[in-house]
């Protein structure tokens, strides 16, 4: 916990410094909802086609899902998604002329969640 995973248009991937996005939400997720550093764990999956309306040209996405264990509030979850979203503008440097469709969103991970190190 937390499980992070970041789902991005494959056409941003030369734009988009990952390492260094998933170090900085690292930070805020420890700061803001109280994780510990070295349970924070990121993934990114490249999407390799997006369709936004009636366009599949011009349009580029990324969404971060954010997973923790529950107990914190509302607030603390709506202040890591802002955290994510501004993150984000400053990892990600989208192509002259695509409009990037951002989101986050932050969910309570469910009591069946389980995890083991080995």
């Amino acid at each position: 916990m937390p499980q992070i995973t970041v789902d991005y248009s494959a056409d941003l991937a030369d734009d988009f410094d990952r390492t260094g996005f998933a170090k900085a939400l690292h930070e805020a997720t420890v700061e803001i909802a109280a994780a510990r550093p070295p349970a924070c764990k990121t993934r990114f999956r490249r999407t390799e086609d997006i369709v936004v309306g009636p366009d599949t040209e011009g349009h580029a996405h990324v969404h971060i899902h954010i997973a923790l264990l529950p107990g914190r509030s509302d607030e603390t979850k709506a202040r890591l998604t802002e955290a994510a979203l501004e993150l984000l503008r400053t990892h990600l440097k989208a192509a002259e002329g695509v409009v990037l469709h951002a989101s986050a969103e932050v969910r309570d991970l469910d009591a069946s969640y389980r995890k083991f190190e080995g």
